[in-house]
């Protein structure tokens, strides 16, 4: 049972959104955007900060997010889905698992380009900071017309000189709901940063 501060706390959000993607049902984490299915081990609402409000919320189901490349995915497990908040600091993306969900935050002063794609299976907002680029995979029922907006707020929120957020990554990881630090994070010898397999204490970042 969702904690009735929860839902109203969702319901308070979705009234104050500029856009109709963000819904109480979805930030109460009862439903996805285009399912009943509980989306996430936690409600959306939970991992915003007190003074945040997202803007638009977008979903997918076993797509997940790619780190890098399209092929290095982190994918929901089981019947979750994915979450992607977009807030006036930040594109959180909640990737759902079993009793804990995965997060990977993308400061908007860390993205130097974001630019959408529409495809027939799905659609895709491709994030590229200084050091990496994230594709964040879309249901393939989402509008244009909201690829469209999200992607232009996440751009009027970009720095002209975008950086690495804290001197060494281009975005703040978190796994199991702990941040991770980038001496704590290795990769593949031979690959490139955008090509690499991120793990965490010598478990691949991406598994769920």
């Amino acid at each position: 049972m969702i904690d009735q501060r929860i839902v109203e706390k969702a319901e308070t959000l979705a009234k104050m959104a500029p856009d109709d993607s963000v819904t109480a049902e979805v930030l109460a984490g009862r439903e996805g955007r285009f399912s009943t299915t509980t989306p996430l081990a936690a409600p959306p609402v939970t991992y915003l900060q007190d003074t945040e409000a997202p803007a638009y919320v977008l979903t997918n189901k076993k797509r997940g997010i790619g780190l890098g490349s399209k092929r290095n995915t982190t994918s929901p497990t089981g019947e979750r889905r994915t979450v992607i908040l977009v807030t006036g600091r930040r594109t959180l993306c909640l990737v759902g698992g079993e009793s804990d969900d995965e997060v990977i935050e993308i400061p908007h002063e860390s993205v130097a380009k974001a630019a959408y794609s529409t495809g027939l299976r799905a659609n895709r907002i491709a994030l590229r900071t200084p050091r990496q680029q994230y594709h964040c995979w879309i249901h393939r029922k989402t509008t244009e017309a909201l690829l469209d907006a999200t992607t232009e707020f996440i751009e009027e929120r970009q720095p002209e000189d975008p950086e690495p957020t804290d001197g060494d990554d281009a975005s703040r990881v978190m796994y199991r709901g702990r941040p991770v630090n980038r001496d704590q994070l290795t990769g593949s010898s031979g690959e490139s940063d955008s090509d690499r397999t991120v793990t965490y204490r010598g478990k691949p970042v991406e598994d769920s």
